[in-house]
């Protein structure tokens, strides 16, 4: 995995969006329309709790955030509440992508690729 401002690559593929590995190891695109509401307040649109519901479905032991190229990518605290339940881990995205090339747990990323 290697990422740069505004993509990721994760094996072969190369995303120029935020994306989330899922617990099953598929990548989708992160939906932040739950969050954009709080852009506003942040700045940005932030990391909300309205993205994580799918958490409880996959039920990963860790979580790992991606906070963007420079680490920038806001988090609200009911967030923060959520993901510390699944012993986040948040760092800037080039930080988190070693992580996951060494986690051998099920686990659930979710990558902004800018900021």
């Amino acid at each position: 995995m290697k990422s740069g401002f505004g993509w990721i690559e994760i094996g072969d593929t190369r995303y120029e969006r935020d994306v989330i590995v899922h617990a099953d190891g598929h990548v989708s695109k992160r939906k932040k329309k739950p969050s954009k509401k709080f852009r506003k307040e942040y700045g940005h649109t932030p990391l909300s709790e309205g993205e994580l519901d799918f958490l409880e479905r996959e039920k990963p032991d860790i979580v790992y955030i991606g906070l963007g190229q420079d680490g920038a990518l806001p988090v609200t605290p009911r967030a923060g509440a959520l993901l510390a339940h699944y012993g986040g881990v948040m760092k800037p995205t080039p930080a988190i992508l070693p992580l996951l090339e060494a986690e051998t747990g099920r686990y659930v990323a979710i990558l902004h690729v800018t900021c």
